[in-house]
């Protein structure tokens, strides 16, 4: 179970921040506004893309030692880097804001979430290049755990977001709570950071 709970942890750390995409998809939940189908847009468009980083980006890389051995350096300093950043929001704090106006239809609603989602150029860094290059350290089993266990965070998040709207949007207007909020994912990143660097540390030290 080891890969896909690592899945969860970088799936759900590049997803958990504030962006335009959270503040859109909070601020349809708040209204009631289709929350399900919006959840549910964008939880789909992540797990196409992580579909198609780890059968061809991860698939790519597990046929290539150098570039496994790439994948998995340059996977930890972003981890690194990644959780560098989320301990500084942590530090700094932030907000949500979920003021946007309701989308009146749901086939308007559509089609702003797919524009949110899949404009956004992050997204395919995220989902298709590091997902994918991630599980490409992995074997092919393990592989579609990792991808699973990242779709399962991004369904785990915006379902949450998006139907726990009510209850999360006051919560979320407060600094502490993506305070808390980063530096879990600050913690999280580190911690599979050094799990990818450990065994070659080792190698070295002995």
């Amino acid at each position: 179970m080891l890969p896909f709970l690592q899945g969860i942890g970088i799936g759900g750390g590049l997803i958990i921040a504030i962006g335009a995409q959270n503040a859109f998809v909070l601020s349809q939940g708040v209204r009631r506004n289709f929350p399900i189908q919006t959840a549910a847009v964008c939880s789909l468009c992540d797990a196409t893309l992580i579909l198609l980083g780890v059968t061809g980006v991860g698939s790519l890389v597990a046929t290539n030692p150098i570039l496994i051995q790439f994948a998995s350096w340059f996977g930890a300093l972003f981890l690194i880097c990644y959780g560098a950043r989320s301990f500084r929001s942590a530090i700094q704090g932030g907000s949500l804001d979920a003021s946007a106006e309701a989308i009146p239809s749901r086939r308007k609603l559509l089609l702003a979430t797919l524009a949110l989602t899949l404009l956004n150029p992050h997204v395919y860094l995220d989902t298709i290049v590091l997902v994918g290059g991630f599980s490409g350290q992995l074997s092919q089993t393990e592989r579609y755990l990792f991808g699973a266990g990242a779709m399962t965070a991004s369904v785990i998040w915006f379902f949450s977001l998006s139907l726990g709207a009510v209850l999360l949007a006051p919560l979320f207007r407060k600094p502490i709570a993506w305070r808390l909020l980063d530096g879990f994912v600050c913690l999280t990143m580190w911690g599979i950071a050094i799990s990818l660097l450990w065994p070659k540390l080792q190698l070295y030290i002995s």
